[in-house]
């Protein structure tokens, strides 16, 4: 009886290979950037904090000058993030939702506080919003002070982060099927309970996103803030302009157990915005 013989392609034992060929090297680049431009800035910074031992840095951080400039950042940037998480999704829903004139330039706008350098930003709210400004005049006859008051430094994290809370809601909503809201109408539910039972919950994880990069930008900003804070101890300095001041004194040693600490509360904020949408995944699969 003649034996059987099967042909077999060539390379059919092998694994396939990748579309885009140079596995190992782009794997190796990048690596290298990260250790680079991540890691070891970040190694740097913890071993010049350590310098200090840990009662220094308890020390440096417990000073009534660096719990004033921390309160300061993190109660101005959450004021910021709230702002912009209400107004980015509903600049969002305007855009994808209606036609009307000069959206594509509203749409471009949206983009220019990341092209815009943030000290040019800083100068023009400053100049806005100081007593003689535009606006400054106006509001100044009320009692209202922005410029040189923690009311300007919310207004400038808040122009220089909005684009993040815009530009992650925005593609979801033009994704997301009309169907499923023609389904809640025809079964009775109002608008606002379509909002929130049906569009909300789609939007939550990048919602979420959006509004933790801004927090986080904001927690950050130097620049925009600088100009228009006015840069007073325990009223308006933030944490960034506390750094840089330590810096200027040749003070290393502080500035890096300073910046340790906004990079730990930078790192709990990205591992409570993980657990969240984790749990708020869990939760929609469970109602699934």
């Amino acid at each position: 009886m003649p034996r059987l013989r099967f042909a077999f392609p060539a390379g059919a034992g092998r694994a396939p290979r990748s579309v885009i060929p140079g596995f190992r090297l782009s794997l190796g680049l990048m690596l290298l950037y990260l250790g680079l431009i991540v890691l070891l800035p970040i190694g740097a910074l913890l071993l010049k904090a350590a310098d200090v031992g840990f009662w220094g840095y308890i020390a440096i951080i417990t000073s009534p000058r660096t719990i004033a400039s921390f309160q300061i950042t993190i109660a101005t940037a959450a004021a910021a993030a709230v702002f912009n998480a209400v107004y980015g999704l509903g600049l969002a829903w305007v855009l994808v939702r209606y036609e009307f004139p000069g959206k594509r330039l509203l749409d471009a706008m949206v983009d220019v506080p990341f092209a815009l350098p943030t000290a040019v930003a800083g100068l023009a709210l400053t100049t806005l919003f100081a007593k003689n400004g535009w606006f400054g005049a106006p509001l100044a006859q009320w009692g209202i002070q922005v410029a040189y008051a923690p009311a300007g430094i919310v207004c400038a994290m808040a122009f220089t982060s909005i684009p993040f809370v815009v530009r992650t809601v925005q593609p979801v909503l033009e994704d997301m099927e009309p169907e499923l809201e023609e389904a809640a109408a025809t079964l009775g539910a109002s608008d606002l309970t379509t909002f929130r039972k049906v569009i909300f919950p789609t939007l939550f994880p990048a919602f979420l996103a959006g509004t933790s990069l801004a927090f986080a930008r904001s927690l950050g900003e130097f620049g925009a803030v600088v100009f228009i804070a006015g840069n007073q101890p325990f009223r308006t300095e933030i944490v960034a302009l506390l750094t840089f001041i330590r810096l200027e004194e040749y003070d290393y040693a502080a500035a890096a157990a300073i910046a340790v600490t906004m990079l730990g509360l930078a790192f709990l904020m990205l591992l409570v915005v993980n657990a969240v949408q984790t749990w708020h995944q869990r939760s929609a699969l469970g109602e699934g």
